[in-house]
């Protein structure tokens, strides 16, 4: 077992570290440990983890700033674990560097599914330029979509839009994020706008544009490709 193994859990909860530690290890996972945001920036930098869990809720510090912190220097995923549900909370740590955001109570399975994919995610882009996602082709370097091998017909945003979002598969990106990267800081606020590119895209990609499983919206937050 090797660092690039190691899962950094920051909670100040000993019944959730004990279950991750139970989990996580069944599935391979090296655990390292801490219960204070101080502890868990010292851990962070000698163990080298290939993914931190950060609870928000933190004795010694609040978890947003311990987020801010990890960032100046840490790239690897960090998977925000917490009890606090709402909007603002959730929105707030993705825009400051959160890869995902899981409410507790939680499901061990959906964890371990969210932390394969931002594993698989950090690892970088394949020499591959196209991405394939069951039937549907995504072709990175000729700005192709295909789906059951069929063209699909895709205005340049639309593309741009679709290739951001599976680029970073599993990951949930805000509005704002996404109309930053796709439109400028000028679109910050036309979330209306996003939406209804997003419905003109399922229309075009999904098998049933009312219930996607491709472009998926995590309500009043953002967009997630895939699961």
């Amino acid at each position: 077992m090797t660092n690039a193994d190691t899962i950094l859990i920051i909670d100040d909860e000993v019944q959730i570290r004990r279950l991750l530690e139970i989990t996580l290890s069944a599935n391979g996972y090296k655990i390292s440990e801490a219960s204070t945001g101080k502890d868990g920036l010292i851990h962070a930098a000698t163990t080298h983890p290939v993914l931190i869990i950060l609870d928000l809720g933190l004795p010694d510090a609040d978890g947003i700033d311990i987020l801010k912190k990890l960032r100046e220097w840490y790239l690897k995923p960090i998977i925000i674990l917490s009890v606090r549900s709402s909007e603002e909370d959730i929105i707030h740590a993705l825009d400051n560097g959160a890869n995902d955001y899981l409410t507790k109570p939680f499901r061990t399975g959906e964890l371990l599914a969210r932390i394969r994919v931002a594993i698989r995610q950090s690892m970088g882009p394949s020499d591959d330029p196209i991405l394939t996602f069951g039937t549907l082709a995504i072709d990175l370097s000729s700005h192709m979509v295909r789906k059951n091998d069929k063209l699909l017909k895709l205005t340049s945003t639309e593309f741009s839009l679709l290739a951001l979002l599976a680029k970073n598969e599993g990951r949930v990106l805000t509005h704002q994020f996404i109309l930053k990267e796709i439109w400028g800081m000028g679109y910050l606020e036309q979330t209306q706008y996003l939406r209804v590119f997003m419905a003109q895209l399922r229309k075009k990609i999904e098998d049933d544009p009312t219930k996607p499983t491709l472009l998926n919206t995590e309500s009043g937050i953002g967009y997630r490709f895939g699961s």
